[in-house]
């Protein structure tokens, strides 16, 4: 994947890959996005979390990314949990998505994790068959419940 700069996001750009992240969440506000991405890149976090970006060489902008973090299982001990995988390019996404994928493992040597969780978002068939072709497997079903019913304080507090 020599034709790919593949580097940590500074806080500083993260309002610069906004239009790569509502390629994955099409209905996120730069505010959300900006609330969210901070902590991620703030100094305290550094090696626990983080966003990853990827450019081709010679281009100033990034053409794909994910965002990450070292979680601990209760099984496994430290392990790294990517997600929010992005790849938008006109001449290969799938090149970007594995230059990605590549990378997952640098990053969890580097951080001591002994496994990576991929969390893969809306079925993007791509990612999947990277992360698959990478030796990534099924380990689990995740299920979401997208709207909780509001409580009572819930209620009252959206009164106010």
């Amino acid at each position: 994947m020599g034709d790919f700069i593949i580097e940590a996001l500074s806080r500083e750009q993260i309002a610069a890959v906004y239009p790569l992240i509502r390629e994955a969440v099409p209905a996120l506000s730069l505010t959300q996005w900006l609330r969210y991405a901070r902590p991620l890149t703030g100094a305290r976090r550094t090696g626990q979390s983080g966003i990853v970006v990827a450019r081709r060489e010679g281009r100033a902008y990034p053409c794909g990314m994910f965002c990450y973090r070292v979680d601990v299982d209760l099984a496994l001990g430290k392990v790294l949990v990517a997600d929010h995988f992005v790849a938008v390019d006109l001449l290969d996404p799938g090149a970007v998505v594995a230059a990605l994928v590549d990378e997952l493992d640098v990053l969890a040597h580097r951080l001591e994790c002994r496994a990576v969780r991929s969390l893969v978002h809306g079925g993007v068939r791509e990612v999947a068959d990277s992360l698959d072709a990478a030796g990534h497997r099924p380990e689990s079903a995740a299920l979401l419940l997208k709207q909780l019913p509001r409580t009572p304080k819930q209620e009252v507090h959206a009164a106010v």
